[in-house]
């Protein structure tokens, strides 16, 4: 039968041409290494290379078994390799789920800085926003379906912890002139006979609503919209007003003209957190990516 230790003793004695440097590089005396080949020739029938020969001379049969060695041997070395790197947790998958639209100004170029380290990770985003998508990403997360979630609600599931990244604060934003524009604050009330521009996610899902609005029980018009430029275009426009984390306005300074406002006297916060499955709190690539959310987002 022919085994690994085989193919890797041919490829000894092609490499060094001599039995006694073979066997000093497979850590084996000469009498082993010897031995192994007489074997290996006994249980195949054929002769493998030239006795007394210098250089060392392959028989026909000893030839092909060495390109079978030169073919299988690198593959499984470097699988070897890939295994360890997977039980050191330096290579996998992270298919990440998004629970709010403005992650995506920052989790990008987070994510390719991450892909330069960690090249054996495989990643990709998957749109967690729309329609029943949105209140699908922890329960996919729970099935290990997602590897990652990036969300600002967390929710006791079983099997999934959360890890927090950053806080920030959300600034309404108004035209310039708005008659709000002038306040030092604003109060839920301020916003009643005001047209809020949000992305086309429930309410619920929206801290402005979540923690702003409805426990005051003010509800103003509404209009939607996809895009965070379309939404400042309109609030530009005197279309209606919108909240924005107040990090993001300090990415684009062409609307940065327009007036910024707090939400309440202290303002309003969020926290964002990366949900995962406790079976991979441990793995080294998912701690790093997390890691590095923080340490770009903190620098930000």
């Amino acid at each position: 039968m022919i085994d690994v230790r085989h193919l890797k003793t041919l490829l000894a004695l092609q490499q060094h041409n001599s039995v006694s440097l073979a066997a000093q590089t497979l850590c084996m005396t000469q009498s082993a290494l010897s031995h192994q080949i007489k074997q290996l020739e006994h249980s195949l029938g054929l002769k493998l290379f030239e006795r007394k020969s210098s250089p060392i001379r392959f028989t026909p049969a000893g030839k092909m078994l060495l390109k079978t060695a030169q073919e299988i041997v690198p593959k499984l070395e470097q699988t070897e390799m890939a295994l360890k790197s997977f039980e050191a947790g330096e290579q996998g998958r992270l298919f990440i789920g998004v629970e709010c639209h403005t992650c995506f100004e920052w989790l990008l170029p987070v994510m390719r800085s991450y892909q330069q380290a960690w090249q054996g990770v495989d990643m990709d985003v998957v749109n967690s926003l729309s329609g029943a998508a949105n209140n699908q990403a922890l329960s996919n997360l729970q099935r290990q379906k997602l590897d990652l979630v990036i969300t600002s609600d967390p929710i006791e599931l079983s099997g999934v912890i959360y890890k927090e990244l950053f806080s920030y604060e959300s600034v309404l934003v108004t035209a310039a002139g708005h008659p709000l524009a002038e306040s030092d604050w604003i109060t839920p009330q301020d916003l009643k006979h005001e047209t809020l521009i949000h992305y086309p996610v429930p309410k619920e899902k929206l801290d402005v609503f979540k923690h702003f609005l409805m426990p005051a029980d003010i509800s103003p018009n509404e209009r939607l919209s996809e895009m965070t430029l379309m939404m400042l275009q309109l609030v530009e426009s005197r279309k209606g007003v919108c909240v924005l984390p107040k990090w993001l306005l300090a990415t684009l300074p062409e609307f940065q003209h327009l007036p910024t406002l707090r939400l309440g006297t202290q303002g309003l916060w969020s926290k964002l957190y990366a949900a995962i499955h406790e079976d991979a709190e441990n793995k080294a690539y998912i701690g790093a990516f997390i890691d590095r959310i923080k340490q770009e987002m903190q620098n930000t």
